[in-house]
């Protein structure tokens, strides 16, 4: 058990029968009246962010969270398949639990699966990864003293915004959590 004093950002906790990671975290010390904490935290089931004030001396339950490194195998629509390199274990997630988390990355590659008492969770793509640029325009010389960008495809499909210099079949360095265009690979 946890006390809300002891909450920290990235802690997944057990709260009203759902599974929540902290965001944020406040103590809140007003001149009047008794100390608060703020918690803002996002539930890792539906993806909704809720935000409450407890007493420091409430308690909630430390949730365990079992990070497995897969290799993201294929996917045939509705099912995605991941394998265990140590002892090749096949598992099947839904569309609906990956999410967007796997729009970066390509079939063989290594992703973290979250599992809750054996229960597919989310995903966690690596922080950064290197694709091709299948598509993009190309960039009009002059235009880059603003610092302009412009849409490519990489070969996962996704959508990204790069420099105007970044061609057509370049290898380039995407950061996965927010989808920006890091550097040139």
């Amino acid at each position: 058990m946890l006390m809300a004093s002891d909450v920290r950002p990235g802690v997944t906790i057990q709260y009203n029968g759902g599974l929540y990671t902290v965001i944020d975290f406040q103590h809140v010390k007003p001149g009047k009246g008794s100390p608060f904490v703020r918690i803002k935290m996002k539930n890792m089931l539906t993806g909704s962010v809720t935000e409450d004030s407890y007493r420091p001396e409430e308690k909630f339950e430390n949730a365990m969270i079992e990070r497995k490194d897969m290799q993201y195998l294929y996917n045939d629509g509705e099912l995605f398949y991941f394998m265990d390199g140590t002892t090749y274990d096949q598992i099947s997630v839904n569309r609906g639990e990956v999410g967007d988390a796997l729009k970066f990355i390509k079939e063989n590659e290594t992703v973290k699966i979250l599992q809750h008492e054996g229960k597919v969770i989310g995903i966690e793509p690596p922080i950064s990864v290197e694709l091709e640029v299948t598509e993009t325009e190309p960039g009009v010389k002059g235009d880059t003293a603003t610092g302009a960008t412009k849409p490519a495809i990489v070969e996962t499909g996704a959508k990204v915004f790069v420099p105007l210099f970044v061609k057509q079949g370049e290898k380039i360095k995407i950061d996965t959590r927010t989808g920006d265009y890091l550097s040139r690979a």
